[in-house]
């Protein structure tokens, strides 16, 4: 869950921190006192774009701060994305602290548990921490995508045949077309036949890699050889260093018992003298290999001038790339001599795939269409508690063209009223329609949701009254598995917080300062009752409101599951 969010420095928030707890969380506030930009700044935590218009007016960054308490499935997801990149957990187990800054000179950077990180890692884990709904995320619930990832997920439908499938089909698809195009010509299989011949007659292998240094040792065999005697003479000669060492051994043996210290010089004496030997028959062994024969110094002359000339010639920077050319080489005219055997296999791969994925494709259907009844009982059940007493939710499932994601097409089909007609969601829903339907949706999936955060930004905008009582007892139903925060005008909905937090704005030396401060008691009654419109009309019927949410409100079990009261009836459980 998340337990806090600070701000600095972010559109009109100069510095502000809010302190969250599980359960539904509200937040509300008067207009332009930067309510949303809570939700801006979970957008930049989870890797959304940073532009640099957000940093307030005359600030040279802004700072966004998300500090997580993690457990359970959550956090071995987390816990795994962390190790793919790298990232070390936190010092505190199960805490997972993410920061965020947008530069005014343009530019972002990120950091989860003070490791740097980049956006898309941002986006990797903010796919498992959270789900966040605005107005434009309301919308998505009219694309087909969304509505066949609800679906997937409300079934916990298993895609991974299917998509191995399609995978199949796709490459060997792919290789078909490649293949079945215009014949080579006659000249290009000649070309290639000449190639690796030419090559191959060459009997290159990866022993020719030092044949450069070997080379150039034959050709400077008697130098080499020549200062190799010279060097083994100086190491064992009259003057040898062995001879030295021995003097100075003598003169350490002389004093070491006056000046303990010089037992050290012996060992260091006895040191060199043993590293002086080894090298001495290091390079004696050497120089006894190197071979000054002529002959020899020609052959190894001729084969290096071939494999220049064909290095040259096949545009390869080493003897490996040469190998690889003519691997290469090979591969294009085997491909070229056993063209139509090839074809005629791939023909056969194609239709065994095709009937595969139709296979497949059907399975899927099927079990999207059982799942599509009961995500329509469920959703239609919830829409009745949201104002929708006669609307009717249906899933359509229908065959269609194989597509990476199945062989079928789903739309979500609405009626609001009766007799209307039921026709695609994106046909007849309001705005109003679209969140409300996107919060059946939410609470319908809740149980099989796999994120522990729902951020809702005015899903309960365009609609009010008992509609909102509905709305904030849902999104109440929806906290009892998850941690809910909801950004909200409607005081309806918000006395179901758990806690009530309120933006509020001042002007500090011309310039607007926002707040955010949980509020309880009479601080919230008086949230409650200007969100009302004020007086003491208001302020009453803020009392009646917070009071019918206490009365449905459920007992505490422990810090995140809830079990309502048994003896409380007509508390919209729907």
């Amino acid at each position: 869950m998340l337990s806090r969010l600070s701000v600095s420095n972010l559109a009109v928030v100069e510095k502000a921190q809010a302190e969250f707890a599980p359960g539904l969380n509200v937040l509300t506030g008067e207009t332009g006192a930067g309510k949303s930009v809570l939700m801006g700044a979970l957008e930049l935590v989870f890797g959304a774009r940073a532009d640099t218009s957000v940093v307030r007016e005359g600030a040279r960054e802004a700072r966004v701060e998300a500090v997580f308490e993690l457990g359970g499935e959550v956090l071995r997801g987390v816990d795994a994305i962390l190790s793919e990149f790298g990232i070390e957990p936190s010092e505190v187990e199960g805490e997972l602290v993410v920061r965020r800054s947008v530069s005014a000179a343009g530019g972002a950077r990120a950091w989860v548990n003070d490791q740097a990180v980049s956006a898309s890692t941002l986006r990797r884990l903010g796919a498992v921490l959270a789900d966040l709904h605005g107005p434009r995320a309301n919308q998505r619930i009219l694309e087909e995508g969304f509505q066949r990832a609800a679906l997937d997920s409300f079934a916990r439908i298993d895609v991974g045949a299917y998509a191995r499938a399609w995978a199949a089909h796709e490459s060997a698809a792919r290789e078909l077309e490649r293949l079945s195009g215009p014949p080579a010509s006659e000249d290009e299989s000649e070309t290639l036949r000449y190639q690796v011949s030419e090559i191959e007659e060459a009997q290159i292998t990866a022993e020719d890699e030092d044949l450069a240094e070997r080379h150039a040792a034959a050709a400077h065999a008697v130098e080499i050889i020549s200062a190799a005697n010279e060097i083994t003479d100086a190491l064992g000669g009259e003057r040898s260093v062995g001879e030295l060492l021995r003097v100075v051994r003598e003169r350490i043996a002389a004093v070491r018992r006056y000046f303990p210290q010089a037992a050290e010089w012996a060992e260091e004496a006895d040191e060199i003298a043993v590293r002086a030997d080894e090298l001495s028959r290091t390079v004696a062994d050497a120089a006894s290999r190197l071979d000054g024969d002529e002959e020899e110094l020609e052959r190894l002359d001729r084969r290096l001038t071939d494999v220049k000339r064909l290095m040259r010639k096949y545009r390869a920077a080493d003897v490996a790339g040469l190998l690889g050319v003519l691997e290469a080489k090979r591969e294009r005219l085997s491909e070229l001599e056993g063209r139509e055997e090839r074809l005629a296999a791939l023909r056969a791969e194609v239709a065994a795939a095709s009937e595969a994925l139709r296979r497949e494709g059907a399975v899927l259907r099927e079990a999207r269409a059982k799942a599509g009844e009961r995500l329509a009982g469920a959703v239609t059940k919830e829409l009745h508690g949201l104002g929708f007493l006669k609307a009717r939710f249906d899933v359509a499932v229908r065959e269609a063209q194989c597509s990476p994601h199945g062989a079928d097409r789903i739309e979500y089909i609405f009626e609001p009223n009766p007799g209307e007609g039921a026709r695609p969601l994106a046909n007849v829903a309001s705005s109003g329609e679209a969140a409300r339907v996107m919060l059946a949706l939410k609470a319908a999936l809740a149980a099989h949701d796999g994120t522990d955060l729902l951020v809702f930004d005015e899903i309960d905008a365009n609609i009010g009254g008992e509609t909102g009582r509905a709305v904030g007892e849902r999104l109440r139903q929806v906290a009892r598995s998850h941690q809910v925060v909801a950004i909200t005008h409607l005081p309806q909905s918000a006395v179901y917080g758990a806690r009530h937090l309120v933006a509020s704005k001042s002007v500090c030396g011309g310039r607007t300062r926002t707040a955010i401060a949980s509020v309880d008691g009479e601080e919230r009654v008086a949230e409650i009752a200007r969100m009302l419109g004020g007086g003491q009309a208001a302020v009453a019927h803020a009392r009646v409101l917070l009071q019918g949410a206490e009365d449905c409100q459920p007992q505490k079990k422990d810090s995140t599951i809830y079990e309502y009261k048994k003896n409380i009836k007509d508390c919209g459980e729907g």
